[in-house]
């Protein structure tokens, strides 16, 4: 063999070998990296990529008067419209189980930016060495922004905690990205129509 014909072998399998460890290592850290609170790691996790897409806002809302919030929790997903038709879609936490989970239409009825945080009588129940009260900052469960929704005890938030985002990891509540919740925060208003599927 010449030296031209075996750098471009070495090439070949050298760019064979890297993709073919390329492809591997997503694989083994996606299950090796399995954060779900409360949940057992041996258990499969459903992923959501295949059901990660856009959607039209006509079969979900009448008008996009005040915008509006489409939460669908087995894609893990929340769509939003501004009033004007403008469109974004984040990848959200949900909660950990359907018990915990709430469906149906609700609405924005109050905005917080650097919101505190209490955790609920059941929540308290549950989990009775968790604080009483957590104010604003880095280990404030709700992130940098909420959105509170006409439903008692759950909002659309965001959180410190990342490996969360994606998951089934709430005990009620929709968690986005801090990056994200901000967008959001800084695009709905008060009465912005929220629906979760």
């Amino acid at each position: 063999m010449d030296k031209k014909n075996l750098i471009a072998l070495s090439r070949r399998n050298f760019l064979l070998s890297a993709a073919a460890s390329g492809l591997a290592a997503p694989a083994i850290a996606q299950s090796a990296n399995t954060t779900e609170v409360e949940r057992d790691i041996t258990e499969v996790v459903r992923r959501n990529i295949s059901s990660f897409r856009s959607l039209d806002w006509q079969p979900y809302f009448n008008n996009l008067r005040k915008g509006a919030i489409l939460v669908d929790i087995d894609s893990r997903a929340l769509h939003m419209w501004t009033e004007d038709g403008g469109y974004k879609l984040y990848p959200s936490s949900v909660p950990l189980s359907e018990d915990l989970t709430r469906r149906g239409r609700t609405q924005v009825i109050r905005k917080v930016d650097g919101p505190s945080w209490a955790p609920t009588p059941a929540m308290k129940k549950r989990n009775p060495e968790w604080p009483d009260f957590v104010g604003p900052g880095p280990d404030n469960p709700l992130g940098t922004h909420a959105l509170y929704l006409s439903w008692k005890y759950y909002r659309i938030h965001g959180t410190h905690d990342t490996r969360k985002i994606g998951r089934r990891s709430s005990n009620g509540c929709i968690g986005l990205y801090n990056e994200h919740i901000a967008e959001v925060f800084s695009k709905a208003a008060v009465g912005t129509q929220v629906l979760l599927i």
